[in-house]
């Protein structure tokens, strides 16, 4: 027990939470790198009978999430002035640790806690089962490693730890924001793989703001892209955090090393952030994008962007490739083409229905327009880039039966559908498009060849990869491993050509050095654009009324005053159906910022 809270005190706590605490038992210690201190009464901890409605406002108070209707059983016990519990999930069911079968003890820098036996249906049952947690004391917080052992596939372990500060939240970098009474879920990467129900993290990192100067971080100090999610759950005194780490769904282990979790204390933003980062930073081996051997001579010399809308959904053009070339031609007279890089947003076709033939397409011009285009604008020195779906392809395509083996499983086993976009605006999101997975070797050496001939075949300098950060736990392959083979075998065969993504989490830094979206928050901005560079996202509102493009966004508000210029991004101009013919002195704004930003 820890000096502040007696007994007593945390009896009034739980209250009917559970019927007394368990004191600890004599098993013995195994599985642990740390040796533990002999287990003398002096040397143990106790068992507090913590449940998931310990210390947290029953019923919420603000926004919530799904959880038991009932007392889950949570033993947990006191170090650090904090409470430690773990909940382990099999693929069929939560179970908790049996707290007849644990026991706490004192080791030099910390305190080992294991536990033989497991219970499930609330403590109503037992199942068999191991667990040893490593807690070691460090100079700033601590340090949390878990080994949890079944009978069957180990899917999660959450490390629940109580007694964390409240107060205003950061993730990722981002700003602080006061989070009032709601319950809090991030995920990474992707959500967590549920991009819609949690808050995105593009590295498992938060921070917590409890006064001026106290700042604790939630991190994970993973060196692989592995499921995370970070829930805080509010209540009187402090937050009941819930760090959870899934294994990877391709595999079946019986035995799951959880990866460090640490928490820590600091008394600025930047501290907070800066151990973290520099622990991705070399977990994941980035290069500096000043010296990277990825990124082409030309990208440093890069300006401008330009991205140059083309086919819709549903068949609207804004511009075809004979257009798209007479934009270029002007935009020549305004800045050197050899300072800017031509997104082609949608060349292949109906935006998305088309994908994933990736052919040149008929009603945008055809095989001698495009052509035309690609050389044409490198005479004039534009860099080209087309784009692809790293992850997607319509299932009612004929090609379908040669890569429907590749299409995404959830680690519970349920397919996965890019259908969160209406595409046709009949208010229902369509679902014929599939999640595909590149590290299934199917759908890696389709997208790979496309891409491969539009380099052979036309020459371009460099290709776009659409929702890269959309790492999911797959059952078959590891994504990242399958984009990052990808990369690297068509980087062996076109040297110089460029690859690009939409977003990024952490590990892509390694690979990829150039982004449409993202860039870093507050205090990630100087980390992340140390190894990447980004431009903005192609559903960036085009001068004049507005429009996304191709994107499902329809119409946002163009500030004129800004010219939409990301003060991190490398300047970029969306072009729509209108905008060539209408707003050309706004075209023009943008160009001489660019070159003002350049020093042109």
């Amino acid at each position: 027990m820890t000096d502040e809270l007696s007994r007593r005190d945390w009896m009034k706590i739980v209250g009917a939470a559970g019927a007394g605490s368990v004191l600890a038992t004599n098993s013995a210690a195994a599985g642990t790198a740390e040796a533990a201190a002999p287990a003398t009464d002096a040397a143990r901890a106790d068992i507090l009978p913590l449940t998931s409605t310990s210390e947290v406002f029953v019923p919420p108070r603000g926004r919530a999430f799904n959880k038991f209707s009932f007392d889950f059983p949570e033993p947990s016990v006191a170090f650090d002035n904090l409470r430690f519990g773990f909940i382990i999930f099999g693929r069929d069911n939560a179970y908790a640790m049996d707290p007849h079968g644990m026991e706490a003890n004192a080791t030099p820098n910390g305190m080992r806690i294991t536990c033989k036996g497991f219970t499930w249906a609330g403590g109503q049952e037992k199942h068999d089962g191991t667990l040893v947690a490593q807690l070691r004391k460090t100079a700033d917080g601590v340090e949390i490693d878990v080994t949890a052992t079944m009978d069957q596939p180990v899917k999660t372990v959450t490390t629940i730890v109580r007694g964390v500060p409240r107060g205003k939240l950061s993730s990722s970098g981002g700003d602080f924001a006061d989070v009032r009474d709601n319950e809090i879920l991030l995920g990474y990467p992707f959500g967590g793989g549920d991009l819609f129900n949690a808050g995105g993290l593009t590295t498992p990192v938060a921070v917590i703001q409890s006064a001026d100067d106290a700042y604790t971080t939630l991190s994970s100090l993973d060196d692989k892209v592995r499921t995370k999610r970070i829930y805080l759950q509010p209540g009187e005194n402090g937050y009941k955090v819930e760090l959870i780490h899934e294994a990877e769904g391709w595999l079946d282990l019986k035995t799951l090393r959880v990866p460090t979790w640490k928490i820590s204390h600091t008394k600025t933003p930047e501290a907070a952030y800066a151990a973290h980062y520099e622990h991705i930073r070399t977990a994941y081996h980035f290069p500096d994008y000043a010296t990277r051997p990825d990124v082409p001579a030309w990208l440093h010399d890069t300006a401008l962007v330009l991205t140059l809308h083309g086919q819709h959904y549903t068949g609207y053009i804004f511009n075809d490739y004979a257009r798209q070339l007479e934009i270029l031609r002007w935009v020549n007279t305004q800045i050197p083409g050899k300072r800017v890089l031509a997104f082609l947003s949608s060349w292949d076709g109906r935006y998305y229905w088309d994908y994933p033939n990736y052919t040149v397409n008929d009603r945008m011009g055809g095989d001698g327009a495009f052509r035309a285009l690609v050389t044409e604008g490198q005479k004039m020195g534009f860099r080209m880039m087309p784009m692809f779906g790293m992850n997607t392809a319509n299932k009612k395509q004929p090609g379908w039966a040669r890569i429907a083996d590749a299409v995404t499983h959830k680690v519970d086993g349920d397919e996965v559908d890019l259908n969160w976009v209406d595409w046709d605006n009949d208010r229902h999101q369509e679902g014929w498009l599939g999640y595909m997975n590149l590290g299934v070797p199917s759908w890696r050496n389709h997208l790979q060849g496309r891409i491969d001939e539009m380099i052979t075949k036309y020459g371009v300098d460099a290709y776009f990869l659409d929702i890269a950060g959309g790492w999911i736990n797959d059952t078959k392959a590891d994504m990242h491993a399958g984009m990052r083979t990808m990369v690297n075998e068509l980087r062996a065969k076109h040297p110089q050509v460029l690859a690009c993504g939409e977003m990024h989490y952490d590990a892509m830094l390694e690979f990829i050095p150039l982004y449409h979206s993202g860039g870093g928050a507050k205090y990630a901005k100087d980390y992340i654009q140390r190894h990447a560079k980004f431009f903005s996202h192609l559903s960036t509102p085009a001068p004049g009324r507005g429009s996304s493009g191709v994107h499902e966004a329809g119409f946002g508000r163009f500030n004129t005053e800004t010219l939409q210029l990301n003060a991190t991004s490398i300047p970029t101009l969306q072009l729509v159906d209108d905008t060539f013919d209408k707003q050309r002195e706004t075209m023009a704004a943008v160009i001489k910022k660019a070159r003002e930003r350049a020093g042109i």
